[in-house]
Formats: C-alpha cells, structure tokens, sequence
C-alpha cells in the first residue's frame, strides 16, 4: 500500500544518515566530490579499491545534508555543516581557498542556499592522506562512448563514398538511423556527406549509436573533488578564485 511504500522510503532514508553519521565518527577526512558521465562498473571498480581505507555514499543530496547537520546547532562535527549549508550568505568567507585542476566553474558547484552538495555529486569519508586522495581523484579518467543526451565535443562528418568498415549485413540498420547509405556491389557506401553530431550539441539516440559503431568515444568520466573537511581545517578546491572572490 502507499503508506507502507512512505514507511519503506522513510526507513531507507534514515537507515542512510545513521551510516553516514555513523561513518563520520570512523574517519578522518570527509570529501565532497562531483562526477561527470557516471559509468557504474567502473566507479565500482574505482570503490573497491579504496574500501580498505575509504566508504562512498551516492544518493539524495538532501538526505546527505541532513546527516551531517546543515547548522551549527545540528552538525554531527565540528565545521560540517559548512559543507552542507550556508544561511547568513558570506560562505566563501569561511574557507582557506586551496588551487587544484578542475574541470567544472566554480560558480557551478553552489546553488542559492551555499550548498556544496548539489548535482551530481556525493561523498569520500577516508583516512587516506590528502595528498593521495587528490592524487587518486585527479588520476581517475575513464573515456567511453556518449549516450543519448551527451553534449558533442567535436564534429564528426562523414564523406560520400564507400564505408569500408561495415558489413554489407549492417546496410539496413545504417539506414534506419537516417544515413543516407546503399549497397554498391556488396559494399556499404554514403551516397551524400553526412554529419553525425554537431560540436556543442547534444547527441540523438541515432548519433550515439553511429558513433559507437565507429568506435568513437566523447564521453570522460571524471571524478572531482570539491572540498574536504577535518577536524583541524576546511579546504575549497577550485582554480580560477583569488582573494577579490572571496571577500
């Protein structure tokens, strides 16, 4: 029934911040971090690794936020709840600012209420070293093919002529994805040039699926760090900020 299905999901949420709550008392470093094209083998793969050392958690932001307080009078830790909101509007004026390669703005990873937890992001609890957690994440690179939706990062134009890389059996299949394609002499050809993606444009199902066969691949999944907290100090990381930013 929809109340026992409002009980399960109450129970799940809670069950989630007594393991983060539980977790932030065991290590002694929390990360914020982002993700870009999530591919779920292998940030599984990039998770057991570190299991020795570390524990993710991925999911509701909100609920993230709520287990490690989003005051001062509810943080579970001393300083934690700058992770997780910001109220009174002078949030850079809390942070030592700390310069690493990123990818994304920096104004991207705050939305209005100054929180860091929002997106596509999650969190790192570890006792690893920082230097080998931002060793670990900044190494952390997987390229693979685009989905549907993908924005494109070159153009990719096919010419007029024979495509020797497709059996004549794929003709059909590259007909029903728009390419304007025939059989000549048992070999697949383009009778016209066709453009497959556009630079900066988001990909088509069809798009996805040409590009792949081709075998090429647009998307990176990245791992980023945005901040780290410890008892001792808070650290922002982002290039582009110097101190007129944060005043």
């Amino acid at each position: 029934s929809l109340s026992k299905t409002k009980k399960k999901g109450k129970e799940h949420k809670e069950s989630i911040v007594n393991a983060i709550r539980e977790a932030a008392e065991d290590y002694n470093s929390i990360y914020v971090f982002s993700f870009e094209n999530m591919r779920n083998l292998k940030f599984k793969e990039f998770r057991e690794k570190l299991k020795p050392t570390s524990r993710f958690f991925l999911g509701s932001n909100k609920v993230m936020q709520v287990a490690l307080g989003r005051s001062v009078s509810d943080e579970i830790r001393p300083g934690l709840y700058k992770v997780s909101k910001d109220d009174d509007g002078s949030f850079f004026n809390y942070y030592f600012i700390v310069f690493r390669r990123q990818s994304r703005p920096a104004c991207e990873v705050f939305d209005s209420t100054g929180s860091l937890l929002r997106g596509d992001a999650g969190l790192f609890l570890t006792n690893m070293p920082r230097d080998e957690v931002e060793s670990c994440f900044n190494k952390f690179e997987e390229n693979d093919f685009a989905r549907t939706g993908t924005i494109a990062t070159e153009k990719v134009e096919l010419l007029e002529g024979p495509l020797d890389q497709f059996t004549h059996e794929m003709e059909p299949f590259l007909r029903k994805q728009g390419m304007p394609v025939r059989l000549n002499k048992g070999v697949v050809e383009l009778v016209s040039d066709f453009v497959v993606c556009e630079e900066g444009k988001p990909l088509s199902p069809e798009s996805a699926r040409i590009l792949r066969l081709l075998g090429i691949k647009m998307a990176t999944f990245r791992l980023n760090l945005i901040c780290r907290w410890s008892p001792e100090d808070f650290e922002l990381y982002k290039e582009g900020l110097d101190e007129s930013d944060i005043e």
